[in-house]
């Protein structure tokens, strides 16, 4: 499906209505909250500003199109390339044009990039990159340094208003448009009454689903809720099968897993197994810098066999450790690992969900009044496997075109003194332990059946399981959201019948161009708990193409 554009007006709203409310406090939520001045707008942050949000832990960078001899031409079919037949080509090229924009809004927020000594942005290379076009900040420190940058705007931003330690769970509806959010204390289950906040327009900037397995790189909090809260409300969720495994995560037992960044592989570091064998370089031409889906598999399969998988950085990188990955380095450090000296053990974890609520090329889900940025949205740029480095950019880009979107529809009203009368307590999950119980087996069961290698008796009993945990607790906000979007992505992986990208099936193994289309679907049944796929000569009811892009 190209160039989507969504079926729906988002007509101006009364300015009664509340503010612009941002649900999620990442780098999609700040970057749009930013970009919105200086129209008022609440954002809700689960966790204290900074704390507990994807964005902060990327180690890689950002990728654009800046050295002599790029072009975003070239960044744009690296995309596609990596994309395995399912990226939009339009999305794909808006994306590699406005990277250099966006990188100079961040420069202007004041992050620290990596320069030379002649004050050049320097350029790093990742998997399937067919140049060095990443920037970083100290090696693998960017997420943290760009989130650093703009916490300190934002805070000094007064349209800006931060409402910490809240967790909104699901959206409030009127004449067929997003109203209102309704928020709980973070770390409830949801079964207390909800506050409820009014809104003009509301940004589902919450992060991916790392959180619903066993492994993952991911905040716990990242678990597909703002997933959910947009499929009960009526959005139609695109390519949710589509969950991108890293194939280096540093394997000491660890929730989550600390990341051993890929731009280690891109400095020479290898792949080899317990005997020393280097086996990438009989599964791919470019060895450890194939597509991540093809390094996760040959990590899984190793570690399957009982040969393991090991990451040595040690001729490559070697003394220049501590001072290239300070990150890397420092969490190896505290697992007991001397990553100059020794391998250091690795495993494939969730790391990205390709999938989410569908969005035109302006952040617009298929529900008035609801827009959505970052993991939490598929907008089409990464297909079935994304390329390195380029979430964090698509979250900028689209943050950008999001605020441009609600600046026209949205009209500006003056800014407000806040009440107190919100709460801000945080409660104490472990009261609940059979849900905590029934949470740890989602996240085995999802792992098992819905991971990296997937078949279809596994996914047709997740979906049992899944059906069954419904009854653990009816009343659960919470869990509610979990069940559904990990429903979601199970529905999804069965109905592909084939293998491309990161969705591997061990009875399909081959790719079909039967499956050369993004897979649309929506919630149905009484409480959501059925998922209906829109088959593609069904799509044009609910989504027109030719969105206009700029």
């Amino acid at each position: 499906m190209a160039n989507v554009g969504i079926k729906n007006t988002h007509p101006a709203p009364s300015a009664s209505e509340g503010d612009v409310v941002i649900i999620g406090a990442g780098l999609a939520g700040l970057f749009t909250a930013l970009k919105l001045a200086p129209l008022p707008v609440t954002v809700i942050s689960e966790a204290p500003l900074g704390d507990g949000a994807s964005s902060a832990w990327a180690q890689g960078g950002i990728a654009a199109a800046l050295g002599e001899g790029d072009t975003p031409e070239d960044h744009a079919a690296d995309t596609i390339r990596a994309g395995a037949g399912l990226v939009d080509p339009a999305i794909a090229q808006l994306l590699a044009e406005n990277a250099g924009s966006r990188i100079h809004d961040l420069l202007s927020y004041g992050v620290p990039f990596d320069r030379d000594l002649e004050g050049t942005l320097k350029l790093s290379r990742e998997a399937a990159h067919g140049k060095r076009r990443i920037v970083r900040v100290k090696g693998d420190m960017a997420g943290q340094a760009i989130m650093a940058a703009l916490i300190a705007t934002a805070r000094k931003t007064p349209s800006i208003r931060v409402l910490e330690h809240l967790s909104a769970k699901s959206l409030e509806i009127s004449d067929n448009r997003i109203t209102g959010v309704d928020l709980w204390p973070s770390g409830t289950w949801g079964h207390e009454e909800p506050f409820r906040l009014m809104a003009q327009a509301v940004v589902l900037a919450t992060g991916g689903i790392g959180g619903l397995y066993s492994v993952t790189t991911n905040p716990e909090s990242s678990r597909g809720e703002g997933l959910a809260m947009g499929a009960e409300a009526g959005a139609i969720l695109a390519d949710t099968e589509f969950v991108q495994f890293h194939p280096t995560a540093i394997d000491i037992g660890a929730y989550p897993a600390p990341l051993a960044t890929e731009a280690l592989r891109g400095e020479g570091a290898i792949l080899v197994n317990r005997s020393g064998d280097r086996f990438m370089v009989n599964i791919h031409s470019d060895a450890e810098l194939a597509p991540r889906d093809i390094v996760a598999r040959a990590v899984h399969d190793e570690k399957q066999s009982g040969r393991g998988a090991f990451l040595d950085c040690r001729a490559a990188i070697g003394d220049r450790f501590a001072d290239k990955f300070p990150t890397v380095y420092a969490k190896c450090r505290d697992a007991g690992i001397d990553p100059v000296r020794e391998l250091i053990p690795v495993a494939p974890a969730a790391h990205y969900h390709m999938g989410g609520i569908l969005t035109d090329a302006n952040g617009r889900s298929s529900v008035d009044g609801l827009w959505a940025c970052g993991e939490v949205a598929s907008t089409g740029a990464h297909g079935a496997n994304r390329l390195a480095s380029n979430s964090l950019l698509e979250a900028i880009v689209f943050a950008a075109r999001i605020a441009e979107d609600i600046h026209s529809v949205v009209p500006l009203s003056p800014l407000k003194a806040y009440s107190d009368c919100i709460p801000s307590t945080r409660a104490d999950v472990s009261k609940v332990p059979r849900l905590q119980n029934a949470m740890d087996r989602l996240r085995m069961l999802m792992t098992e059946h819905a991971g990296v290698v997937r078949n279809e008796n596994g996914l047709a009993g997740l979906i049992k399981e899944i059906d069954a945990l419904e009854q653990v607790d009816t009343k659960s906000r919470t869990f509610r959201n979990l069940l559904t979007a990990s429903r979601s992505i199970a529905a999804a992986a069965l109905e592909r019948n084939e293998s491309r990208g990161c969705h591997f099936r061990s009875d399909f193994p081959e790719t079909n161009p039967k499956f050369a289309r993004r897979s649309n679907m929506q919630l149905s049944g009484a409480t959501g708990s059925r998922i209906n796929a829109i088959e593609p000569n069904n799509q044009e009811r609910h989504i027109e193409s030719g969105a206009a892009i700029s």
